[in-house]
């Protein structure tokens, strides 16, 4: 049981995003300038591959967090 206390832990850890205001603004205007790609094949590739850019860069900062909380 002890690793599901590990899963809701890690769980709202990953929110820190999604509570950002600014970083919300962004995607928002970027979804809305996307949204006038006309052609969807392109736009959907465009939308795949910045996602692909977001989890990375989540994956980078929450490592950095988790290594700053281990030297606590």
């Amino acid at each position: 049981m002890p690793r599901d206390g590990n899963n809701e832990q890690n769980a709202k850890k990953s929110q820190w995003k999604n509570q950002d205001a600014i970083y919300l603004f962004e995607l928002q205007k970027f979804l809305d300038l996307v949204e006038n790609v006309e052609e969807e094949a392109l736009r959907k590739e465009i939308i795949a591959q910045m996602l692909k850019c977001d989890k990375r860069i989540t994956q980078l900062a929450e490592t950095l967090f988790q290594e700053s909380e281990e030297q606590e």
